[in-house]
């Protein structure tokens, strides 16, 4: 009998039955219950404002720290968030002319000997002592300025890209070889917006 046939067979018997229902069930489990994979940030709220100043942005993000990258800050290995943000005038005839470019860096790391959070953003610190109330200081910005009132023309069209992300690029070196591939380090959320 062919080897096929004789396998076909074989799942007449209770015990192999048994072992095709919960074949089954497991793969319509991992099925239903999708990849593992982190969350990715989420864009609570996205006001750009153009006053006698120029163009603002405020922006609020929801996320967590997946458990991989928690683990890393607590062995003391500082995180960089980056967030950018380009201005660009729209144009029918060519690509759309780029008018400004910011970004702003933040650097969360976690001190074991005095078990506080500490975020530097440019040049000013700030220590928390829980982690949460440190990556509330890091998912939000007020009145971030984008562009000066005189780089802006009346009546031309605007957007605004967004980018906010966690840069894998400032971690260590043996670190950045180590988490390629990682979807746990791929926290990064974009978004594009118009304005007149």
């Amino acid at each position: 009998m062919p080897v096929f046939l004789s396998a076909l067979f074989s799942f007449t018997q209770p015990r192999a039955r048994a072992w095709l229902w919960r074949s089954l069930l497991w793969a319509a489990f991992l099925c239903w219950a999708g990849p593992l994979r982190a969350e990715t940030p989420e864009i609570s709220s996205f006001d750009i404002s153009r006053n006698e100043e120029g163009v603002s942005l405020s922006f609020a993000l929801r996320f967590e720290l997946p458990r991989n990258v928690e683990d890393a800050l607590l062995k003391g290995v500082p995180l960089y968030f980056v967030a950018e943000a380009q201005v660009l005038r729209d144009r029918w005839y060519w690509f759309d002319r780029r008018v400004s470019t910011t970004s702003r860096t933040w650097r969360v790391a976690y001190q074991p000997l005095t078990r506080l959070y500490r975020v530097t953003f440019g040049g000013l610190n700030q220590n928390f002592d829980v982690l949460a109330d440190a990556l509330a200081g890091v998912r939000r910005i007020s009145a971030w300025k984008l562009a000066e009132l005189g780089q802006l023309e009346d009546g031309a069209r605007y957007s605004v890209e967004f980018r906010y992300r966690l840069d894998t690029s400032q971690l260590p070196r043996p670190m950045q070889i180590g988490i390629g591939g990682q979807s746990d380090w791929t926290l990064q959320v974009e978004k594009t917006q118009r304005f007149n």
